[in-house]
């Protein structure tokens, strides 16, 4: 039986063991109708000739058996509209009959629409947010000036760029520019007081202890969840010019774009294990399809294999220096595992702040004659046996044969590809390219 009421019923019928109305009270919403009018009829007799049934049969329980019942009808009243009500029967004992509680459940009906129509006007507005808020990152990470978000009373940075992160060490979560200089820590705070003040401040020069001068330029933003420093930051070369200014007079050649279009993975990790930089060919192995979808990550997230994960390369390093050709495992953002091979060094031998990874595809080593993949360094790949080989050799041979299959099938497009074999595109190409198939 359904729940009581939790509101004043509309209407409420006393009724006997016959079905006979006895009295019947209105709310003050219906006060024009004349219910008086419905004294000494049977139930049956004031409603649509398609619900009599339904009344006799609620009659009929509450007589015999004393049940009460809930049931929906339309009750026509004595002006002779109709009105949709639910009625909730109650016995009041073996010869005095029930009462029934009629509740109009045409303004529950407009209620729930209203709501509806509220719920999905709130889920337009979220993907509305949701479209702006992809527009302002990609215009964020398209820019090259470095920017970050930071919280006004932790000074901890909420975003940063992918260019604050590369440049500056900057992502979600850590302390806005720890290493400054005790002098440039007063020229600092003086810059936030005039950004809390006028809303923005001009310029200033910092020094950081280990990375040079800094142009650093500052402004408000309030919203509803709080109020954050704008930061726009240009690292400063020793004559004073913003470094990607004296880029463009040095007309030889740029080692970041050598870098980023290596075809060995090649990732900058920090004590924590965090990516402060990651090239192009590392986020495909990720399958990650922006950059700033890996700064900031830690990178045990894809390294994870016990006895082998990122952890223990790190180690490695910091113990001996340098780590050559370790067979790991990496999982893909998508649940991709690939055998790799990671050579790794930190930026010095003593306590390394950052760590370089070469992250190598395990299947582009070079083979023997008998088609054995040639060990180039001692590690785990040494313990490797026949049968694993074997194994795996036969797997990737499937494998590379369904992917020819559904390219020659689909007539080599590759969106198509990837749905009849149902992959995602960036898993096809990534399949593909381990192959050697994306050229064709």
């Amino acid at each position: 039986m359904s729940e009581p009421a939790q509101f004043p019923p509309d209407i409420t019928l006393a009724v006997d063991g016959e079905g006979v109305i006895r009295t019947a009270v209105s709310a003050e919403a219906l006060a024009d109708e004349q219910l008086d009018q419905w004294r000494g009829m049977l139930w049956t007799d004031t409603v649509p000739p398609e619900a009599a049934a339904q009344v006799a049969r609620a009659v009929e329980s509450a007589r015999r058996e004393g049940e009460s019942s809930c049931f929906t009808l339309n009750q026509r009243l004595p002006s002779g509209r109709e009105l949709l009500l639910e009625y909730t029967t109650v016995k009041l004992g073996d010869r005095a009959g029930f009462v029934a509680i009629g509740k109009n459940v045409q303004d529950v009906s407009d209620l729930k629409a209203r709501l509806a129509s509220v719920q999905r006007d709130r889920e337009h507005d979220y993907w509305k947010l949701r479209e702006i808020e992809t527009r302002y990152r990609a215009l964020l990470d398209a820019s090259s000036e470095a920017v970050a978000l930071v919280r006004v009373d932790t000074l901890r940075v909420v975003e940063a760029n992918a260019a604050a992160s590369k440049s500056l060490g900057l992502f979600p979560g850590a302390v806005f520019l720890p290493d400054l200089a005790d002098g440039d820590r007063k020229a600092l705070h003086g810059l936030l007081a005039t950004a809390r003040m006028n809303g923005r401040a001009p310029s200033i020069v910092l020094h950081l202890l280990d990375s040079g001068k800094l142009s650093l330029r500052a402004s408000m933003l309030t919203s509803e969840a709080g109020t954050f420093y704008l930061f726009q930051m240009a690292p400063l070369d020793e004559e004073g010019v913003a470094s990607h200014a004296a880029d463009t007079r040095s007309a030889s050649f740029s080692l970041e774009t050598f870098v980023w279009r290596l075809p060995e993975g090649f990732a900058i990790l920090d004590r924590d294990g965090v990516v402060r930089f990651a090239n192009l060919t590392f986020l495909d192995m990720v399958q990650a399809g922006v950059e700033s979808a890996v700064i900031g990550k830690n990178a045990g997230n894809w390294f994870n294999r016990p006895g082998t994960g990122l952890r223990m390369i790190l180690n490695l390093v910091a113990q001996h220096g340098v780590v050559r050709s370790l067979r790991t495992t990496l999982e893909s953002d998508l649940g991709l595992r690939s055998e790799v091979e990671i050579s790794a060094v930190g930026d010095r031998i003593d306590r390394p702040r950052f760590f370089g990874l070469i992250v190598r595809d395990a299947m582009s080593r070079p083979k023997g004659r008998e088609g054995e993949f040639v060990s180039l360094a001692p590690g785990p790949a040494g313990f490797a046996t026949s049968l694993e080989t074997a194994v795996r050799s036969s797997v990737e041979a499937v494998e590379r044969q369904r992917l020819v299959d559904a390219l020659a099938q689909c007539a080599g497009n590759r969106t198509a590809a990837a749905r009849s074999l149902g992959i995602s595109r960036q898993s096809l190409y990534t399949k593909l390219k381990k192959y050697g198939l994306d050229q064709h």
